[in-house]
């Protein structure tokens, strides 16, 4: 009979071997992965806790329109009246907290109006697209439309 293990040994160590690595696999991934993972599915459940956390950065539209009724008005009569002033403007809570502390960053308003209105095939035929490149030459958009309501 033992002549038997004998000769199975080849097949036996890297079967234990195999084991040893299975098993400090399962420890370093024990070590190594939070607990909450995919407690909502594949993510760590605890981020929803620690987003939480983080100040908001966002003043709101409301925040916006308190000082600044007139461009509110052009907006609201305009095409980009569902559009929320800091997704051009970024946020704002400091600047609405206290407006002489900060101002919100002008960003290059070609760069900004390309982000959503670059002609794409995958955007739907109704929203309005333009080709940079052969639409403007390189002149900036405000030239010849009104960032809050930009028709011509």
């Amino acid at each position: 009979m033992f002549s038997n293990w004998k000769e199975a040994a080849h097949l036996i160590r890297p079967a234990i071997v195999f084991l040893i690595g299975l098993g400090l696999f399962a420890v370093a991934r024990k070590a190594v992965i939070p607990p909450t993972f995919g407690q909502y599915g594949h993510y760590r459940a605890a981020a929803l806790d620690d987003i939480r956390r983080k100040p908001i950065h966002f003043a709101g539209q409301d925040a916006c329109a308190v000082c600044h009724t007139d461009q509110l008005k052009v907006r609201n009569a305009g095409l980009h009246r569902t559009i929320a002033c800091e997704a051009c403007h970024g946020p704002a809570s400091i600047h609405a907290d206290d407006p002489g502390k900060s101002k919100p960053a002008i960003t290059a308003i070609a760069a900004l109006c390309t982000r959503c209105h670059e002609a794409n095939p995958a955007k739907p035929a109704w929203f309005k697209q333009v080709s940079t490149a052969s639409h403007n030459a390189g002149t900036s958009c405000e030239i010849c439309h009104q960032p809050h309501s930009p028709k011509l």
